[in-house]
């Protein structure tokens, strides 16, 4: 059925978000605090009154090492399973110079970008993410789907230029919207398993 708000369409919203690009931007700011972050409640207090979140599609890879760091990101990603219309989508770790840097979530992000608008599974996507890598990317979706839109959600600190001048709406998530989108500090599966947020990200 199609909906409508004051005599226009309801707009279909698909959000995707870079999640290490997130996190890294609430990490440069010190906004531990601000870790245990429901994103799903986050789009939601973005959207206008003609849009409707529709999808939530979430890019990141699993930690393995350190052992404490793995099971705050498990907590964390155990959290954002219990959401509806919520998707995940992992990446992988490649060493480099035995550094282990993360690979795979902007090729997972423009595949499924891409996949959704052949598709018309929205009208507008919500690109979360400061990196420009995805810049060709948002330049093709103009040029093959012109009737649909995007707008750019940047991260704190983590504002492109290149993908700033696409001329594509854009603006930064600020900590007000950050900090009305926190998950409970509790959170209680149906099977009554409960996800705490891990004590570290009280500090």
């Amino acid at each position: 059925m199609v909906r409508y708000v004051k005599g226009n369409f309801v707009k279909r919203v698909i959000a995707y978000i870079d999640g290490f690009n997130f996190y890294f931007g609430l990490k440069s700011k010190g906004w531990k605090k601000l870790y245990w972050l429901d994103y799903q409640k986050l789009m939601v207090s973005l959207l206008h009154d003609d849009q409707q979140l529709v999808l939530t599609k979430y890019f990141t890879a699993k930690i393995e090492a350190p052992p404490d760091k793995a099971r705050r990101q498990k907590a964390f990603l155990d959290a954002l399973k219990t959401l509806n219309g919520f998707e995940i989508y992992y990446g992988h770790y490649l060493l480099n110079n035995n550094i282990p840097k993360e690979k795979g979530s902007d090729v997972n992000l423009a595949i499924e970008l891409l996949a959704d608008a052949m598709q018309d599974m929205f009208d507008i996507a919500f690109i979360v993410t400061g990196d420009s890598d995805q810049a060709p990317l948002l330049r093709k979706i103009r040029m093959l789907f012109p009737e649909k839109s995007a707008v750019i959600l940047f991260p704190p600190n983590r504002v492109s230029k290149e993908l700033k001048n696409l001329g594509f709406p854009s603006f930064v998530i600020g900590r007000r919207n950050i900090s009305k989108s926190q998950f409970p500090d509790e959170i209680v599966k149906p099977n009554c398993e409960i996800i705490r947020r891990p004590s570290q990200w009280n500090k």
